[in-house]
């Protein structure tokens, strides 16, 4: 029996080539990280989670992973560490990061069960992920132009904060010939709708600043409110920053649409009932100017579906309640 087991005892080589491999795969992990930094640093208006599908594609086609088994563990690993990711200065993206690594370890594992071939599995999620990338890419174009039909002549717009896929709507309209004005809310605490009026302005766009507690006076003057998301949940209301939830609340009482420009990789399998169960959702508490008093910064807030009117997608126009049939397609 001594003699028998020590047969079957890995050889050195096999054991150290296990290493390396092991090695590798850790070193491609670290690598998929400096790969979506570069690729955010190459693209400002980029969207992290078309950063992430490059990312990982990059690693697929560098990996020298000889199973699926393999290369699936390599995408995991590297998966975790672009969800450790830290923003300073800027309000989490946990949840649109998670819902792309989420879709494109589900593109994996179908590709895996229809291929069986390894190297023609390889090649064809190298195939999928530049495809994805691409579409994704060219998703607020085509979020734009389905935005195009809700703009009129002389019409007034409530924006809340920043969002680069709204930018994308209001200066496609303006470029179209439309003319209208936008009232944005200051955005605290990043006070980042002055980011939207310096851009509103540069393209031509008459545009006001509102502080966000005067978002209830001027909502009378609006004729609609567009929106950006974070992330669009199961239930088809969104998950925004902070301060969302109130602006659709106001429009509501005042009887104006309430539409949401958001990009379909942003659509993620969450369901949450409140506030509190958003991830990430609030900071440690700060402490404030009075002795004994601390500051509570929450960064998002839930927008119930019941409060959007409309979901503008690069796969459509929604309703929330279409958002759940949207998923299903996506991920099954």
């Amino acid at each position: 029996p001594l003699i028998f087991s020590l047969l079957h005892l890995p050889s050195p080589l096999h054991r150290l080539s296990v290493l390396e491999r092991k090695m590798s795969g850790e070193a491609e992990t670290v690598q998929v990280v400096n790969d979506f930094k570069s690729w955010l640093e190459k693209y400002e208006q980029g969207a992290v989670a078309v950063a992430a599908i490059h990312a990982l594609t990059t690693l697929i086609k560098k990996s020298n992973a000889s199973t699926i088994m393999e290369l699936e563990i390599h995408l995991k690993n590297a998966q975790e560490q672009l969800l450790n990711v830290k923003y300073v200065g800027e309000r989490s993206k946990m949840i649109q990061l998670s819902a792309a690594c989420e879709l494109f370890a589900r593109h994996v594992t179908r590709t895996a069960l229809d291929i069986g071939d390894f190297d023609q599995c390889k090649r064809k999620l190298i195939e999928r992920g530049e495809k994805f990338a691409k579409q994704a890419d060219l998703s607020r174009t085509v979020i734009s132009g389905n935005a195009l039909r809700f703009f009129t002549d002389g019409m007034s717009i409530l924006v809340h904060g920043y969002s680069n896929v709204v930018m994308h709507c209001l200066t496609n309209a303006a470029k179209h010939g439309l003319r209208f004005k936008v009232i944005v809310s200051e955005g605290q605490p990043e006070r980042d709708g002055y980011k939207t009026a310096r851009v509103l302005k540069e393209a031509g766009v008459p545009v006001d600043v509102v502080l966000d507690t005067s978002v209830g006076f001027v909502m009378s003057e609006v004729d609609m409110v567009l929106t950006g998301a974070a992330g669009v949940c199961e239930s088809g209301g969104i998950v925004n920053k902070i301060g969302t939830y109130q602006v659709s609340v106001l429009a509501m009482a005042a009887k104006k649409p309430f539409y949401v420009a958001a990009e379909s990789y942003k659509f993620c399998r969450l369901f949450p009932l409140s506030h509190s169960d958003i991830p990430d959702a609030e900071k440690e508490p700060q402490p404030s100017e009075i002795e004994g008093v601390n500051l509570r910064l929450p960064a998002s807030d839930l927008t119930p579906p019941q409060n959007i009117t409309l979901l503008l997608t690069d796969i459509g126009v929604l309703t929330p309640s279409a958002v759940s049939d949207e998923l299903i397609k996506l991920y099954y």
